[in-house]
């Protein structure tokens, strides 16, 4: 193999009661694409931020091009030709997608007035590369999310650098969109450059990464060829123990009805029914923009819906904001964590206590003690990895945020809990535990909806199965006679009687 274009070796980096890097290494080789893996909280983002020159380091040594560096920040490492595109987007809605490609870095005349024309034409042509649909002189907010991180890798390709890193690109994109990254992604490698891929989603380190670096607890562990080495094999590595089973599903015996939904309609939804027992997991299936996140807004109250009936054990109940669902015994954990789920500025406790501040109170004072007690148990639990409960929910690694955002919604007692996309961006340790959460209250008696874009998940933890398409109900199967065949014709659109039961 060449020599690395970049090489980072034996990193230390510490923050106050956490060492978040402990001899950590990286190679990337110019022409290949390296992935960067393991659980969260095993140093990735880190290790990024290292090498970008966000985080100075406390030991260790970066090479660039066979020279030791020393980078003072993304501008500085940006310059020499380093490149990242961050998991969360760095865009600004107002602005048109080509002053977000070149903001900061407009091209200008002599007398400093911007080429705009010269500028719309180069984003013009990054769009293309990428298969983007759109002029670059559309506002940026008028785009869908996966359409957006899009524009944040067209942005990245404008500096034209030798190494690119690509935090969880394809986190927000289509079945499309993902393969056009990966045609750039196959053009950056014949033009020499070196690419850093971090991603949760195996099956796309196997078709799109050349050679695997794993990380775990800040700890370097290996650097291996993907022809070297199988799925079963990396999440061992990755964890650090054998996963016998990712998909632990429990059978256990349904209760009574607890949910049924009659004739709903609401915008972009049209005439939903169905039922959901106590103890029960019910799949919700389908592709993007079929109308799953909407349902399940509308079902909690955070969406208006126009007609038909939502009954909570015999009870009709119309919900009109999310705090009457609360009350109503729903719990709605929202796809976007960040976005809706959680308060970046608040702790541990304070968010996952937000909700249910009316179960710990005593009359109108919040019962502390209660409070304390109640989040300690939860973090016990769910085995959430913070130095306390007092730290800020912004310092911890996403997997631990989404157990957060699950207990947040637990500790509500809620009859209905719904988990939108529970697992997204969660590497497959704490995936496996929050699937093993996930039974234990179905066993207690909870009723538990599940949406998911992830098939072997639906498959793998649901009792009973929905597929949508374009705003309803396309097909129902019970998990032992539904396969991911049958799931994808009925999420295209084939009819229910068409697809063999």
């Amino acid at each position: 193999m060449t020599q690395p274009i970049l090489k980072l070796s034996g990193i230390v980096k510490s923050f106050p009661g956490v060492k978040a890097l402990d001899n950590a290494c990286l190679n990337v080789y110019p022409g290949r694409v390296m992935a960067v893996l393991g659980e969260n909280g095993a140093g990735k983002s880190t290790l990024m931020k290292v090498l970008t020159g966000i985080y100075s380091i406390d030991q260790g040594e970066i090479y660039y091009q066979g020279q030791v560096v020393s980078f003072d920040g993304p501008r500085h490492s940006q310059a020499v030709g380093i490149s990242i595109i961050h998991q969360e987007l760095n865009l600004l809605p107002q602005l048109t997608i080509a002053e977000n490609i070149f903001l900061g870095r407009e091209q200008t005349n002599a007398f400093g007035a911007i080429k705009w024309a010269q500028m719309y034409q180069d984003a013009d042509a990054l769009l293309q590369r990428l298969n983007v649909k759109h002029s670059s002189r559309q506002l940026l907010g008028e785009l869908s999310l996966g359409e957006q991180q899009m524009v944040e890798i067209a942005k990245a390709l404008s500096f034209k650098s030798q190494v690119i890193i690509m935090d969880e690109p394809t986190d927000a994109l289509t079945d499309t969109e993902t393969q056009s990254l990966f045609q750039v992604i196959n053009e950056l490698r014949n033009d020499g450059c070196g690419v850093v891929y971090i991603s949760h989603r195996l099956k796309e380190i196997f078709e799109i990464c050349d050679d695997i670096t794993v990380l775990r607890d800040g700890k370097f562990i290996a650097q291996t060829k993907v022809t070297d080495i199988d799925e079963d094999g990396l999440i061992e590595m990755m964890v650090g123990r054998r996963l016998d089973e990712l998909y632990p599903r429990v059978d256990a015996a349904h209760g009574t009805m607890c949910l049924e939904v009659k004739g709903l309609n609401a915008p972009g939804l049209h005439d939903i029914s169905f039922s959901l027992d106590h103890g029960e997991i019910l799949g919700i299936s389908g592709l993007m923009g079929a109308g799953r996140t909407e349902l399940m807004k509308t079902i909690y109250g955070a969406l208006a819906r126009q007609s038909g009936e939502v009954i909570i054990d015999g009870k009709p109940i119309c919900p009109k904001t999310p705090l009457e669902g609360l009350a109503n015994g729903i719990a709605y954990i929202s796809e976007d964590r960040k976005g809706d789920g959680l308060i970046l500025g608040l702790s541990v406790k304070e968010n996952m206590s937000i909700c249910a501040l009316k179960q710990l109170s005593n009359g109108v004072q919040l019962d502390h003690v209660k409070e304390v007690a109640a989040v300690e148990d939860f973090i016990g639990l769910f085995n959430i990895k913070t130095p306390s409960r007092e730290q800020l929910i912004g310092n911890l690694s996403g997997g631990n945020q989404q157990k957060v955002a699950i207990a947040k919604g637990l500790m509500t007692k809620p009859k209905v809990l719904i988990l939108d996309e529970p697992t997204r961006g969660v590497d497959v340790g704490a995936k496996k535990e929050i699937y093993q959460l996930i039974n234990q209250f179905k066993a207690k008696g909870m009723s538990i909806i599940l949406v998911s874009s992830e098939m072997p998940e639906i498959l793998g933890m649901s009792d009973r199965i929905l597929v949508m398409h374009q705003g309803g109900i396309s097909g129902e199967f019970m998990a032992d006679h539904a396969t991911q065949e049958k799931l994808m014709a009925c999420a295209v659109g084939k009819n229910i009687n068409e697809v063999a039961q």
